[in-house]
């Protein structure tokens, strides 16, 4: 059985669309759909239905779609193990990252990870923490940053650091008048928030939860960067992570930033990576990069 057609099968039943998972996997469409239905003949079934409009998986493709991402997964292994005979710092490192942390964290992190493994290559995959979690397990990745908790069995994790999250106001708030804010002073205020999926609205969702506070329901960003600007036109308030007020980002105008009087609110980030993975040893020594910050860098 040809691995490269569970590929582009996996692939296809992931995208339903030809056209789609032959770019995605940098072949031709008459290409993939040549190496499927050579895949449905030598299985001797139909894994997909075929119409002009819809591409759908019968329930035996289903199936064999579900099984071949395991037997991918796999493989996976198998070339992470040679790559662990070897030196994995000398090769490919696949790791995920999710939106509100990617671009303010990696400035800090890579001259540090290039200084003392010269020869790693990162792979960057930016998504949204159950997206990257599907990744991780299905094998397309080897490691991934995110924001705990991810309740997902079968995964190590190596805890990072604390990010206190700030408050984002704009210039004329009543808040700007205060040095440092209180979760009491959010009482009934009403918070800007990101679209479901990102783990920074659930971070917010628990701060409204505990200041009695609530979310601005007729407005969803889709990034922080949109949050900010928002904040700038007088839209509202919102909570950051530190990282993305810290530099090389720089100020905006008509945001004010307000750090919280401790405890303040925070998220736990963590290196997590799937326990039976040959490169945990690695990974394990890796993190101590990620830990390796600026002593001011995470303070308010």
């Amino acid at each position: 059985m040809n691995i490269r057609a569970l590929q582009y099968f996996v692939k296809l039943a992931e995208l339903k669309h030809f056209s789609k998972a032959a770019d995605a996997c940098f072949v031709s469409q008459p290409t993939l759909s040549t190496q499927i239905k050579k895949l449905e003949a030598e299985l001797g079934v139909q894994l997909v239905e075929r119409s002009p409009k819809n591409i759908m998986l019968t329930p035996v493709g289903q199936e064999i779609a579900d099984r071949a991402r395991l037997v991918l997964s796999d493989i996976d292994q198998i070339k992470a193990v040679a790559r662990r005979s070897g030196n994995p710092a000398d090769g490919v490192l696949r790791l995920g990252l999710f939106p509100t942390l990617a671009p303010y964290l990696l400035p800090h992190v890579v001259p540090g990870l290039r200084k003392k493994y010269p020869n790693l290559r990162l792979q960057l995959a930016e998504d949204k923490t159950e997206d990257i979690l599907r990744m991780l397990r299905q094998g397309e990745l080897d490691a991934a940053l995110l924001a705990l908790p991810i309740n997902d069995e079968g995964m190590d994790v190596e805890i990072l650091f604390e990010e206190p999250f700030v408050l984002a106001l704009p210039g004329d708030h009543a808040l700007v008048n205060k040095e440092t804010i209180t979760i009491d002073d959010l009482q009934g205020a009403e918070l800007l928030l990101l679209d479901e999926g990102h783990c920074l609205r659930d971070h917010a969702l628990e701060v409204c939860a505990l200041a009695d506070a609530h979310e601005r329901v007729d407005f969803h960003a889709t990034s922080m960067e949109t949050l900010r600007q928002m904040v700038a036109a007088e839209v509202g308030i919102t909570l950051m992570p530190v990282l993305s007020v810290k530099p090389p980002i720089a100020a905006t105008d008509n945001v004010v930033i307000r750090r919280f009087k401790s405890p303040a609110p925070s998220r736990t980030i963590a290196l997590v990576w799937r326990g039976s993975s040959a490169l945990a040893e690695f990974l394990r020594d890796l993190a101590a990069c990620f830990k390796d910050l600026p002593e001011d860098l995470l303070k308010s």
